[in-house]
């Protein structure tokens, strides 16, 4: 008599053997798309972060430059400002220099003349009837119904360096 095949121990061994290996098989597979996945997905982030970070920088650039921009031109109004302060005060000093200088002509011999000369430049400006009087720092200062004209040293001076303007102005170009 022929011996009948040995019968395994379990039946279902091979089955759960061949469903253990498609498993495995799967759980290789689904591994293997979740790392392809996860890649692709970083590849996305890292390009979208480099592009992000691009435009991040060229908008820290712009605003650097607009900032920039605002700080040279406030600095420049500032200077500006202080170029005309500096002027205004040269200006005044000069004025005041000058009126000094020419105050100085009261103690010359000639002075009587000189406001003689100024008393008549009012009452012809203004008419015979002018008042006139002297003014305290020199000259004159006369009016009239309606009228006045100050020939005051000071507002000779005044007048003088007003006149002077375009003069005066040249002092600063170098």
């Amino acid at each position: 008599m022929t011996a009948a095949p040995p019968v395994p121990a379990d039946p279902l061994e091979p089955v759960r053997a061949a469903m253990l290996h498609a498993a495995h098989e799967d759980a290789d597979r689904l591994l293997a798309d979740a790392r392809r996945d996860a890649a692709d997905v970083l590849a996305r982030a890292h390009s979208q972060a480099g592009v992000l970070l691009r435009a991040a920088r060229l908008r820290g650039e712009a605003e650097g430059i607009r900032v920039a921009a605002a700080t040279v031109a406030q600095a420049r109004r500032k200077a500006h400002g202080d170029l005309l302060e500096a002027k205004a005060q040269v200006c005044d000093e000069l004025r005041q220099r000058v009126a000094a200088q020419v105050r100085q002509c009261r103690d010359e011999e000639t002075w009587p003349a000189v406001r003689d000369r100024l008393t008549r430049r009012v009452r012809h400006a203004l008419g015979a009837d002018a008042t006139v009087s002297e003014h305290p720092d020199g000259g004159v200062v006369g009016t009239a119904p309606g009228r006045a004209l100050d020939l005051s040293l000071d507002a000779l001076v005044a007048r003088a360096l007003d006149q002077a303007g375009a003069e005066i102005e040249s002092l600063w170009e170098t």
